[in-house]
């Protein structure tokens, strides 16, 4: 069974990322190889300890797994767009566990056993039932070793417990700040809310010549066209390499089952029996094999371009031609929306508008129904386009525009005569019926309620709860714009707290305010000894090494 699922590694972990990532990620890892040889590193002192470079490569490795127990994937081209920046994070590291070792804290065999076990436990469902399975499968392919995860977990267990004793003080909150917490957080409001929308004003906008030119001209920058890019482009569409994907995974059904088991009483979108969330699961896992069929398809179709000397315009279209293949050309497209035809996100755009005549052509790049090499074909200056051809664009914004104002000119004269009337005695429905508008009394909710969609139709849902505790029962919030108009809100009582619900809550909301309170002493405390620690290292540096960004100095099977 395991030679088998380490035919095909990348597989072993889709039952992670399909209960992580319920919207399938595409996984391509750009480590084929962990740091080669190179030159010797400036990699600065901690605290005036020298940083050996072994040193610095065993920490990078604790790194990467860190990561990867964490995640349930390897770090990969986009961890960085993730927050995950290698560097950064090994330096961190290697100044907490100096902190560790100086402090004296040494666990014990017995703690790292335990420990280790327990990080293991997730994997076992996978079919990883032992360490020496998941150092043989899961370690060695990512060139890690047995040794690199027990030093890992006996540096975790050091900093776990340097943190109980740094942050000791956080847990020192008295029960009766605790209750005063959550009454606060869950101290529900009965509210009413006038909401002004330019929709309701719009019929009533007239539009002359006079006022749209002028409009049209204070207004020129929001309609000028960016810069536009057209591109050349091949594809290889995963559907074509599906059959083959079907013979390549030789274990397919097992695998199946495996994410099924994994997935428990969840269910994917689109499934709603277990065969067809099975089917939905079969689908991804042979689609996945088939870009990776595709990639290599691709990768091998544009090795006679890469292999040249120096890429010229048109290459892309003759290669095409030679090899009987399709080469078309994108309508014109700009920076935010991407080419209509060749859907492939941020990254594709993002190489597309580095193409030049000079580098016309980019690596193969994931697009939605595959893969695609794509080289650079013309530039579309950007314009700003006379008034009569968007006119009616033009227009629609003027409309909405006055329409916007009168609304909110609307509810800030409201917010006043209700301020005004209140003072004087008057009720809040009395005003409302006097005003003639819409009254809307909103659900009860507190500073802990995560959703309200009668209110978020209208405002973001933190502009609401801004309003409604910031003013007291009986009071009115001052007008809130809003991108439709904007809103007035009445608070008309403070809710008793549900006492039981409280007492039932209160074991575990303690828990979560002293591990905060912990977590911010000991934040504190990091961020003063990082300022100081940390000083001589590339961090600090305004430009870091290269190779910083490199990773384990072991060569990994792909």
């Amino acid at each position: 069974m395991f030679g088998t699922i380490r035919k095909h590694q990348t597989w072993l972990w889709v039952v992670i990322i399909v209960v992580i990532i319920i919207s399938f990620v595409v996984y391509f890892s750009p480590y084929s190889k962990i740091n080669e040889s190179r030159g010797p590193l400036q990699l600065g002192s901690i605290n005036g300890e020298p940083v050996s470079e072994d040193v610095y490569t065993r920490a990078q490795r604790e790194m990467y797994l860190q990561y990867f127990l964490r995640s349930g994937r390897w770090p990969d081209e986009d961890a960085r767009q993730r927050g995950f920046d290698l560097e950064r994070e090994t330096y961190q590291w290697l100044l907490l566990t100096q902190k560790v070792r100086s402090m004296g804290i040494d666990p014990s065999p017995e703690a790292i056993e335990t420990q280790a076990r327990q990080l293991l436990r997730p994997f076992e469902q996978m079919g990883v039932k032992s360490p020496v399975t998941f150092f043989n499968e899961v370690l060695r392919p990512r060139g890690l070793m047995p040794e690199d995860f027990e030093r890992f977990v006996r540096n975790y267990l050091g900093l776990q417990e340097m943190i109980s004793v740094i942050g000791a003080s956080g847990k020192l909150v008295a029960p009766t700040e605790i209750q005063a917490l959550y009454e606060r957080e869950n101290q529900a409001v009965a509210t009413s809310a006038v909401f002004f929308s330019a929709s309701n004003y719009l019929a009533g906008v007239s539009v002359t010549p006079e006022a749209l030119t002028q409009f049209y001209s204070n207004r020129l920058a929001v309609y000028r066209i960016p810069e536009r890019l057209q591109i050349n482009y091949v594809t290889f569409p995963f559907s074509n390499f599906l059959a083959k994907a079907e013979t390549s995974i030789t274990n397919l059904n097992e695998l199946v089952d495996m994410n099924f088991t994994q997935l428990g009483t969840n269910t994917l979108q689109g499934a709603k029996t277990p065969e067809e969330t099975k089917a939905v699961i079969r689908q991804e896992l042979l689609r996945r094999e088939a870009l990776l069929e595709a990639r290599k398809a691709a990768s091998d179709f544009a090795r006679p371009l890469f292999d040249k000397e120096k890429i010229e315009l048109g290459d892309l279209e003759k290669l095409a031609k030679e090899k009987g293949l399709e080469c078309r050309v994108t309508a014109p497209f700009t920076r935010e929306d991407g080419p209509a035809e060749l859907e492939g996100g941020q990254e594709l755009v993002k190489a597309a508008f580095l193409l030049t005549p000079e580098d016309p052509v980019a690596r193969p790049q994931i697009t939605e129904d595959g893969v695609g090499i794509i080289s650079f074909n013309s530039k579309v200056p950007s314009e700003i386009p006379p008034l009569d051809q968007i006119r009616s664009r033009v227009e629609q914004d003027y409309r909405f525009s006055q329409a916007l104002n009168q609304a909110r000119q609307a509810g800030i004269a409201f917010q006043r005569t209700l301020t005004n009337s209140l003072a004087q005695g008057k009720t809040f429905s009395q005003v409302v019926e006097e005003a003639k508008v819409t009254a809307v009394d909103l659900p009860p909710f507190a500073l802990s309620t995560r959703t309200l969609p009668e209110a978020e139709q209208h405002l973001n849902l933190n502009q609401v709860k801004e309003m409604a505790f910031s003013i007291k029962p009986g009071q009115a919030s001052s007008f809130q714009f809003s991108a439709e108009g904007g809103a007035v809100l009445f608070v008309k009582s403070n809710l008793p707290i549900d006492t039981a619900r409280m007492q039932a809550e209160m074991p575990n909301f303690a828990s979560f305010v002293r591990r905060t309170r912990q977590e911010e002493a000991f934040n504190h405390w990091f961020r003063r000894e990082a300022e100081k620690g940390l000083r001589d290292t590339p961090l600090a540096r305004p430009e870091p090494p290269p190779s910083m960004q490199s990773a384990p100095a072991t060569k990994a099977k792909s």
